[in-house]
């Protein structure tokens, strides 16, 4: 399975963009990774903007704060069975300042909450990214520490 992730505006900050490149490329030998970047725009135009993106063979994941909340280990189980949904590609949709259109919420096969909180959206990418990191060590029972 490979990561489509489609994210409204670019990653601005060096210590964002560094820690999403570390998390990418640690992923990338177990769930390569592809970034499509979306420029803000009115949160409609953005939501078409990235659904004309997501893959018709796709499970559709989207970060939304109204979303389910996971543990580490449930979010193993759901990319689990994500993988064995025998479609090639899982895509992460990750809004902007405003969050995302509600047709791109209605796309979601999964509503994915990271926490109560509300955080940065390039924060919600390296987050998401080193979630699914975790996830994938614990699928194959590796330790996961650094």
């Amino acid at each position: 399975m490979n990561l489509t992730i489609i994210a409204v505006d670019k990653l601005r900050e060096a210590y964002v963009r560094d820690g999403c490149d570390r998390f990418a490329t640690k992923l990338a030998p177990y769930l390569p990774v592809n970034v499509i970047e979306i420029k803000p725009a009115a949160m409609e135009a953005e939501g078409n903007a990235m659904l004309g993106r997501v893959d018709p063979d796709s499970v559709v994941w989207a970060l939304d704060r109204e979303g389910d909340m996971l543990s580490s280990p449930g979010l193993a189980q759901r990319l689990a069975a994500a993988e064995r949904s025998g479609r090639r590609r899982l895509t992460l949709l990750i809004g902007g300042a405003e969050g995302l259109a509600a047709a791109c919420l209605e796309r979601a096969d999964f509503r994915w909450s990271l926490s109560p909180l509300t955080f940065l959206h390039e924060m919600a990418r390296l987050i998401a990214l080193e979630q699914l990191f975790r996830a994938v060590k614990i699928n194959r029972c590796e330790p996961y520490h650094r």
